[in-house]
């Protein structure tokens, strides 16, 4: 099954251009000989390393987004262990975030505040209905107090 995977890594600094371009070709590659897609590839530039890793404060920083099955990302994941002028690298399952954030909008969308719906839709909704005059007035009355309990938290005594 093929999932979603951002692999990030950071390339020596004293690494040419040509030499970034070909290490870059020769990982996508891998995936695309393994079965898997390369969805996108970004060169993120030369940045500084928040903390020496191998004796290099700074890097180059390059980010691939693939589509993948887990099998073809640990092969992945073991070439870039053993290549040279990688000197980190961090793989992340994405599939499970794009879930994750597609249920939040789900959620979202459900459950939409009272106080931001217009009221004249509340009021085309009723005569829509029609189903008795003393039907209408029941939840016009209800949805009266609970307006007033939004805008005004405390509660005001009625004389």
């Amino acid at each position: 099954m093929n999932r979603t995977y951002e692999i990030m890594f950071i390339v020596r600094p004293d690494v040419e251009e040509a030499e970034q371009d070909k290490l870059i070709e020769t990982f996508s590659g891998y995936v695309t000989g393994g079965g898997g897609t390369i969805k996108s590839t970004e060169k993120m530039g030369r940045r500084r390393l928040a903390y020496t890793v191998k004796k290099f404060n700074d890097g180059f920083y390059v980010l691939l987004i693939v589509e993948a099955p887990a099998s073809l990302v640990a092969e992945l994941e073991r070439r870039l262990r053993v290549s040279e002028p990688v000197i980190k690298f961090l793989t992340v399952r994405m599939d499970e975030e794009d879930k994750r954030v597609a249920k939040i909008k789900k959620h979202r969308d459900a459950h939409v505040k009272r106080s931001a719906l217009p009221t004249a839709s509340a009021e085309a909704a009723a005569p829509a209905e029609t189903p008795a005059p003393a039907a209408e007035a029941a939840p016009v009355a209800e949805a009266a107090p609970a307006v007033e309990a939004e805008v005004a938290p405390e509660p005001v005594a009625v004389s």
